[in-house]
């Protein structure tokens, strides 16, 4: 099982934490986390760009001048695409681009992507968070003490009012908790930061045995009871006799 130091917010030591190889020792899989990332960049889509067809434009609908004898193209509507102002042919119109991905792939590219960024040395535990009040200039220099620089992302209860509004003014730094963290977030920042409770967390939810929510597995025939097994001996003796 790997094994992180545990830090406090001044940079001293003082433990360490096993994690679990079910959720950080996966292989890497580049197709599956390909596949994730689309899918959430698909879901975050508005889809609401629209073009207006010749029924949306304004303009007569009256024949300008009559088909034949003028010597000039003939024409039925200002609307037509055929014409300046007229309406547009095949553009793009409102719709919904997201789509839904099994959950068992997207945990898998959770995983991978978790794994891959602790075999970086990028995945970091500190034992809380535990701030007076909430600054952006105190949350800055605990990162600094961290040696944390650049594209940051920390995992904790969105309940720490004080380290939401500390992280919220820095342009790099994003705060989620652990049912909030996705796959773009995950690779879109450089550093991870957990806390202890968030790397429980992350184990409890990505790291299961693969079965669905409130199913049980089945082990084996079940026996009948004395009472049922006794009625089904007087059926058979009844059918029997008669």
């Amino acid at each position: 099982m790997p094994t992180v130091k545990v830090r406090n917010i001044k940079n001293e030591e003082i433990g360490e934490v096993e994690l679990s190889d079910a959720v950080f020792g996966a292989p890497l899989n580049e197709g599956l986390i390909h596949a994730a990332v689309r899918n959430f960049m698909a879901n975050a889509r508005q889809g609401t760009s629209a073009t207006k067809t010749r029924g949306d434009v304004s303009g007569a609908g009256r024949k300008l001048w009559k088909q034949k004898g003028t010597g000039r193209a003939r024409i039925a509507s200002l609307r037509s695409p055929l014409w300046k102002g007229g309406g547009n042919v095949h553009g793009p119109q409102p719709r919904d681009w997201s789509y839904s991905m099994p959950r068992k792939m997207r945990h898998g590219a959770l995983r991978s992507a978790l794994s891959e960024r602790l075999r970086e040395g990028n995945v970091f535990v500190v034992d809380g968070w535990s701030l007076d009040k909430p600054k952006t200039k105190d949350f800055s220099l605990s990162l600094t003490k961290l040696g944390l620089g650049g594209k940051t992302l920390i995992v904790d209860s969105l309940e720490n009012d004080n380290l939401v509004l500390s992280a919220r003014n820095l342009r790099h730094t994003k705060v989620v908790n652990s049912f909030g963290l996705n796959i773009y977030d995950l690779l879109y920042h450089d550093q991870l930061v957990l806390s202890r409770e968030a790397a429980t967390e992350l184990e409890q939810l990505l790291g299961g045995n693969g079965q669905g929510k409130g199913e049980v597995p089945i082990t084996g025939a079940v026996a009948e009871s004395p009472e049922e097994e006794s009625t089904s001996n007087a059926t058979e003796s009844t059918g029997e006799a008669a």
